[in-house]
């Protein structure tokens, strides 16, 4: 996978992850001609098309769309199975996802990602693996803010 987009159905980029080194003028000019292209498309249409010298993947959920670019021999199919997959992750944290999660939790939203591809590709099939190790996250860092108003309070009264 050279790179995953979401944006809305107004065109506003939400999420992007790109696996290929690219300036950000190139960025750029990408993602407002894949998010124009893919929102010119019919509903009924393929969720596969042929962009420049890629294959682009793309499937909306609610008001998101999820765009994927892979190169022209990898299986699109595959690729629409990890898109769905990333929608499950991220349905299965946030409880039904939704655009405000993504935009009010971008963070743990490219976590999540990150648990999930590595490089553009799937280094871990396994939902429950992936959920655990985005669990023992969370509970890692609520562990680090404890000690930190720990910290924080213990200073405070020296003073």
């Amino acid at each position: 996978m050279q790179f995953m987009l979401l944006f809305s159905r107004q065109g506003k980029l939400r999420l992007q992850k790109w696996y290929v080194p690219l300036s950000d003028k190139e960025k750029k000019k990408i993602t407002r001609e894949l998010v124009q292209t893919v929102l010119a498309r019919k509903p009924k249409m393929c969720s596969f098309l042929e962009w420049r010298d890629l294959k682009i993947v793309y499937k909306r959920y609610a008001s998101l769309y999820f765009c994927c670019a892979t190169e022209g021999q990898d299986n699109e199919l595959i690729t629409l199975e990890i898109i769905h997959r990333y929608v499950e992750l991220l349905d299965k944290y946030f409880g039904s996802v939704c655009e405000l999660d993504i935009i009010f939790n971008f963070e743990k939203a490219y976590f999540i990602l990150d648990e999930f591809l590595l490089g553009g590709e799937a280094q871990e099939t396994s939902k429950k693996n992936v959920l655990k190790a985005i669990e023992q996250a969370d509970l890692l860092q609520e562990n680090e803010m404890g000690l930190f108003y720990a910290l924080l309070a213990a200073v405070s009264t020296l003073n």
